[in-house]
């Protein structure tokens, strides 16, 4: 590689948007918060909380997931949208064509996802996602913002749309099931429908719904070394990345357009007035808690055991309450965001915004150090903390990792231009060394 020269460069740090890091940062902080029960928590667990107010687990899982889940990797889908116009927009103003340089940075990133989602082992890997819908975005990237914002509202139906066809094929192999399981305990010949039923569900079972005995097997392989948990992880995070692909990227797509529309309006700039966030955040919460609150009310009675799950989904063929996430989250993270750039702009807690401007700027490097950290910590080949904590205990982690990461990236920024990873992905984006230790 050569040196980076003066024109093909990119975005300098007095062209940043520092609102825009401080924004990725807290979505950054906040995706640990929805992440570190995959890292860390059995399948099933929750059973034992979910429907007991007087454990403090049922109320820290409600709280976060009432006001995080899924609005934390919103948000961070909104601003990669906005650094997508971000980093074309300098190249534009020099001259230069984005095409090439775009597609190579999400190529990079596209192999960074696989790298961790495979040897890193995290199966909620988010950059081999976002690679792909950020080739896909790329191409509504002059469209007017009026046209983008109408991706929430098709999306959200198109969305639900899908989901419910992919639990349809689920819900019918249950069925078959249930009817060959039925016809055996009445000592009758099963058809060979009947017997591939069982088969069928079988496989279900190993993929995507493990029974009792799959769950328990399953713990003892994340307890084990790192081939074995590895070759249990591997599969699930492949058909993530290829046959339910599809179904997972439209979500994505139409938040990384909302952040194309928001950026363009000013919204995410800090441009608007404050009276304007200030009615952002006002009906964000005035109709997106009611409906968050009745959904998770629902979900808790619904869906409290493995059976309820499974004898709910022999009765009902679609849970129309489903329909209410997308606009509440939607309501919500943009509720968030608006309080978050009215808290930026009033310098109220200006020394923490810097730290998380940081935090921000460091995002690709922060984002695979949780990774690392929860692995080696919770895996078997780590520390081995894998299903022994309560849900409310693995959250001193997080809330540490938060503090360190605070701490350290302002401290690394001081010295590097980037964070290491950041420097290797533009390196690779530019086919130049980048700058890296200030001088």
């Amino acid at each position: 590689m050569e040196i980076n020269s003066i024109t093909d460069a990119p975005v300098s740090e007095n062209d940043r948007i520092k609102l825009i890091d401080a924004l990725r940062g807290v979505a950054l902080l906040g995706i640990l918060l929805m992440n570190i029960p995959g890292f860390s928590m059995p399948n099933y667990s929750s059973e034992v909380y979910k429907n007991d107010p007087s454990n403090i687990n049922f109320w820290v899982s409600t709280i976060i997931g009432v006001l995080f889940e899924g609005k934390m990797r919103a948000m961070f889908s909104m601003i990669f949208g906005a650094g997508v116009l971000l980093f074309i927009g300098k190249k534009i103003q020099n001259g230069l064509s984005t095409h090439g340089l775009f597609y190579r940075r999400m190529f990079w990133l596209l192999l960074f996802g696989l790298i961790h989602a495979h040897l890193v082992l995290w199966i909620g890997d988010i950059l081999y996602l976002y690679a792909v819908c950020g080739m896909i975005v790329y191409l509504f990237r002059n469209v007017n913002p009026k046209y983008l914002v109408l991706a929430i509202p098709l999306v959200a139906i198109i969305d639900f749309g899908l989901g419910t066809y992919f639990y349809q094929g689920i819900r019918e192999k249950r069925l078959d099931y249930v009817e060959a399981k039925k016809a055996e305990s009445e000592n009758k010949t099963l058809t060979a429908e009947q017997s591939k039923a069982l088969i069928t569900w079988r496989e279900v079972e190993k993929t995507m719904i493990p029974n009792r005995q799959d769950a328990k097997e399953n713990t003892q392989k994340m307890k084990s070394d790192y081939s074995t948990v590895a070759s249990y992880l591997r599969p699930m995070a492949f058909d993530g990345q290829t046959k339910y692909l599809f179904f997972g990227i439209w979500d994505s797509i139409a938040l990384m357009l909302l952040g194309f529309a928001l950026y363009k309006w000013g919204f995410l700039t800090g441009n608007w007035s404050n009276d304007n966030y200030r009615k952002v955040m006002l009906i964000g919460y005035g109709v997106g808690l009611p409906l968050v609150i009745y959904s998770s009310y629902h979900y808790f009675v619904t869906y409290s055991t493995l059976e309820a799950n499974l004898k709910k989904m022999e009765e009902v063929s679609i849970d129309w309450v489903n329909l209410i996430y997308p606009f509440q989250r939607i309501l919500l993270v943009m509720a968030h965001t608006a309080t978050l750039i009215l808290l930026y702009k009033s310098k109220a807690i200006q020394g923490l915004f810097r730290r998380l401007e940081a935090v921000g700027q460091m995002a690709f490097t922060n984002y695979i150090m949780h990774s690392v950290i929860c692995t080696l910590f919770f895996f078997g080949y780590g520390l081995n903390y894998y299903g022994v904590f309560e849900f409310y205990q693995i959250y001193y982690l997080a809330f540490a990792i938060w503090i360190l990461q605070l701490i350290l990236s302002p401290i690394w920024l001081r010295h590097f231009y980037f964070g290491p990873l950041e420097w290797v992905w533009r390196s690779l984006t530019y086919w130049k060394l980048q700058p890296f230790k200030r001088v």
